[in-house]
Order: structure tokens, then sequence, then C-alpha cells
């Protein structure tokens, strides 16, 4: 079952060959995506401030932007939501996600900052993840000059992005120097181990993100079948996912990611962390960015961005 309007959306896209396409190169899959945001991008909401910064990592230097909810003061010391977007660690951006960030944003009363990870094949795993950490160290260190409270810092995204705000998580509970107070995870992509699951073949021709799409971003990210059995790629097989912080994740039913996506939410419960589960049957993977079209998609925000509230503010 598809909700109507996602069923519109569909066939709107498709009509004007805007359709994700494995047969594109990733540059050629970037131009379409950004030719597609013209069409559901949403009118941007106004929050109080809007900076680009540009952070030096291992790989190169790379953008954040930061957001500070409207009617915020300037110096107010506020939480913090460190973003990932979406595209299967080879397309999307900033860009992509700027109205789900400013919604985010306003509704929870928290600051975000949104990351411009590099992305594969230019640069593979797991080079996304060191940007992910260095940006995630980023905000730690500078909580003063950004006004956050460095006691209230969540890591969240979508995607790729969920994958690399649960590897983040992971990697500061390891170190024990960098505080992720709470996860805040659309669709996360957890198992990029070389056999699928029996969802991925269930749902393999599912909308925006089937099996072929899934096969385009892993070769893409991966250098080979092997980095797919390394825990960074595949947080699932994570030997150890006790003492995380709390999670609350949303996925779509007609989705190849959402099996996935339950069990490490399972996973994260059986070892003792608190984790919320919320799916939302009729959707397709990609919803959350679709408010423009999909009554749902604004629901689900308003959701995600209440539940940091009640646990960041």
């Amino acid at each position: 079952m598809i909700d109507p309007q996602t069923e519109r959306f569909l066939e709107k896209l498709n009509n004007l060959g805007l359709a994700p396409d494995t047969n594109d190169t990733p540059v050629e899959a970037r131009e379409r995506l950004f030719r597609r945001l013209e069409l559901i991008q949403e009118e941007k909401q106004d929050v109080s401030s809007v900076e680009d910064k540009t952070i030096e990592g291992k790989h190169g230097p790379f953008k954040v932007r930061v957001y500070r909810p409207a009617g915020i003061d300037a110096e107010a010391v506020i939480p913090v939501l460190i973003y990932f977007h979406g595209g299967g660690w080879v397309v999307g951006s900033i860009e992509t996600v700027d109205s789900v960030c400013r919604k985010l944003c306003n509704e929870s009363g928290a600051c975000v900052v949104s990351v411009d990870y590099h992305l594969a094949p230019e640069y593979k795993f797991p080079r996304p993840v060191d940007d992910a950490l260095t940006a995630a160290y980023w905000v730690y260190r500078n909580c003063s000059m950004l006004h956050i409270d460095p006691d209230k810092i969540a890591v969240g995204g979508d995607s790729a992005g969920g994958n690399l705000a649960i590897v983040v998580s992971i990697l500061a509970r390891d170190a024990g120097d960098l505080p992720v107070a709470f996860q805040l995870l659309f669709y996360p992509g957890v198992d990029l181990q070389p056999v699928r699951s029996a969802n991925s073949e269930e749902n393999g021709d599912a909308p925006i993100l089937g099996n072929g799409a899934l096969d385009y971003f892993r070769n893409f990210y991966l250098e080979n079948d092997e980095d797919g059995m390394d825990w960074k790629a595949s947080p699932i097989i994570c030997s150890d996912l006790s003492g995380l912080p709390p999670s609350f994740m949303i996925t779509a039913g007609n989705d190849p990611l959402h099996d996935e996506g339950m069990a490490f939410a399972q996973k994260l419960s059986e070892a003792g962390n608190d984790s919320t589960f919320i799916n939302f049957e009729r959707q397709i993977h990609g919803f959350m960015t679709l408010p423009r079209e999909i009554d749902e998609s604004k629901t689900a925000l308003s959701i995600a961005a209440a539940e940091l509230k009640r646990r960041m503010i």
C-alpha cells in the first residue's frame, strides 16, 4: 500500500524524467537530484541565522551550515543536532536537506549543524566517516563560539546520513571524549554486507530505492566486499552496541531498508539502550524530504522535532 499523495509524486517524477536512474554517472545523478529539488523543495522557513563555515578534514576542507532557530537570542546557549544528509554517500548535500534542517531547527528549538561531507566515488569509505567524526568534534570543541550546550549534542541523518550518525555515536562512545546525548535517525542504511537481507529482496522493486539503486550506491561507496564487513560501514554487525545514547528512528514501509532499520532498533534495545522505532507503512524511502508533496512527511518531521525537543531542551 502506498499513500495516494506519494503515488502522484512518483508519477510526476516519471513524467518529468526526474526519477532516479542507475545508468547515471555520479555526476549525472547529482545533477538529476538538484533538478528534482526545484520540484519538491518547499518554501524555506525563516530561522534566526544561517551561516556556512569551512572545516579542515583529513581529506581536505568541507562545509557545514549552522542554523539557529527563529525567536532565539543569538547568544542563548541551546542544544545542537549535527545532521548528515542522505544520498547513498554518492549524491546529496547541505542544499538537499536545507528545508528539513530549517524545520527541525525551528520546531525543536535546537541549533542544527548540517554537514557537507565528501562524497564517493571520489572519496570512498571510510572517508565520509572521517568527515562525519571530524565535524562532530569540531562542533564539540566550538561549543562556546556556537553558543551550544556541550552536554546536549545530538547526531542524526537520513539514509546514508543515518548510517554516519550511528557510526559517530559508536566511535564517540569508544573514545570517551565526545558526549553524544541523542540519535535522530530516518530510515538509516545499517547493513552493507554482500548478502542481501530478505526485506531488500521483498522490496527490491520499491520506488526511489530498489535493489538496483542499493547496488549502485554500495558499489560506488565501498572499495570491495570486505569493506561491507567492517562495522563502520555496516553498524548492525558491531559486536558491542551497549552504552549508546537514546535513539529515535523513523522508517518507511515501501523501502528495502525497512527491516534492517527495525532489526537495528531491536538490537539497540536488546543491548540495554533507550530505542524508539516508528514506521510509516505507506511511505517510500526519502519521504521525509518531501513535505511539499506528502502530508505524512510533515507529520513525521514534526514528530521527530518534538522528540528532539523533549529529549534535549
